[in-house]
Formats: structure tokens, sequence, C-alpha cells
């Protein structure tokens, strides 16, 4: 059997996604880093919960730069990693000082405290800004090489493979779509497999009907 064109197979996927808002509960630029930083290791919900209360005392990055650390533990205490994350974010708003600053390519976003190739990706894509790589979050390690776009479980490896199979110009939603796909229908336990938009294609289906 021939290996699917990925750049084609992929079309259906990012049609159902394109667009789609990330998970995240943000307002601005600045909610969604910080938003973006909190949320590693920890779950879109319970950031979301958070969030409220630390952006009515902490509104924009001058005031996150005035901060410090007793002052965020008060809101981020029950955070997985609030230690180093109050770090992260306080060297962070310590850098970038105003809204204004905030880095807008790969390269400056990932010299920043905190923020690693997934992070930078995903807050390029909700900028709107033109995608330098492929988001690999959780979902994404998961899902891509159950489709067979991608192998192994590094998630620098599966976005270099998949910026190899992908168009360029899909690439800012092509991992989000996963990401959303993996949420919604294909779990790590009884895939919605017949209803999947990606069943024509998806290796693990495929293999499944054998």
């Amino acid at each position: 059997m021939a290996a699917p064109d990925w750049k084609k197979e992929i079309l259906p996927l990012i049609k159902k996604y394109k667009g789609k808002k990330h998970p995240l509960e943000y307002h601005n630029f600045f909610e969604l880093m910080v938003m973006v930083v909190l949320s590693a290791q920890d779950s879109d919900r319970h950031i979301n919960q958070l969030a409220p209360a630390f952006f009515a005392d902490y509104p924009d990055m001058k005031a996150l730069a005035k901060a410090d650390a007793q002052s965020l533990q008060h809101h981020l205490s029950k955070v997985r990693n609030f230690a180093n994350k109050i770090k992260w974010l306080l060297a962070m708003a310590a850098e970038i000082k105003e809204d204004k600053n905030i880095p807008t390519t790969l390269e400056t976003l990932t010299s920043l405290p905190g923020i690693g190739r997934k992070s930078a990706n995903v807050i390029l894509r909700e900028m709107g800004l033109p995608a330098e790589g492929i988001i690999v979050d959780l979902h994404v390690v998961r899902v891509a090489p159950r489709l067979g776009i991608a192998q192994g479980t590094d998630p620098k490896k599966l976005e270099k493979q998949m910026m190899d199979m992908l168009d360029q110009k899909y690439w800012g939603d092509a991992g989000m779509a996963i990401s959303f796909l993996g949420r919604e229908t294909c779990r790590p336990t009884n895939p919605q497999c017949n209803t999947c938009v990606m069943n024509k294609a998806c290796q693990y289906f495929l293999n499944s009907k054998k």
C-alpha cells in the first residue's frame, strides 16, 4: 500500500478545525503568554479557572513586572510546578516590561524563560502570525503516530517529521487540529474511528480493519 500523501490527507482535518481558538480562555496576548506558561504540565481547564482572579490583580505586563514571588504565589500555589513558573513569569515580565514589547518570532519567544517550541508555536498561531513550526502537545504526541504522519514520542522529532510532510502554509493549523482531534475524537481508548475525518488515511484505523 502506498504511503499517504499527507499534504492532501491532512486537509479535511485542517478544514474541520481551521481558526478554532485554543482552549485557553485568554482575552489578549499578554494573558495568552501567561496562560501558556502556566498550563505546561497542568490542564487548560484549571488555568482557565484561576485566570480571572490573577488577571484582575495583574492586568498587563507592566503590572506583572512590579509583582513579587510571594504575591504571585497567592494566586498560583495550586498550579503544577508553580515555584518555577512564578520565577519564569517574573523574569519574562522584567525583560518584556510592556505588552507592546511581546515578541513575535519563534526565536525571540523561545529565548524567554518558560517558553519552549510548543508554547511559542501556540502563541504565534493564536496571534495570527506566520508559523515557524508545528504545535506538538501531549495530544499530538499520542495522535500523530497513531495517524501515521510521524513516528516516535520525542516532540521535537515528531515536529520535524510533520514539518517535512506538510506544506508550510498549514503548519500553524495542523498541530492544533491534531490536538483537537485527540481531545474530541481520537481518544486514548475507544477512539471514534468511524466518524473521524481522518479515517481514510489513518494507519491505526486501516490496520484495525485488516
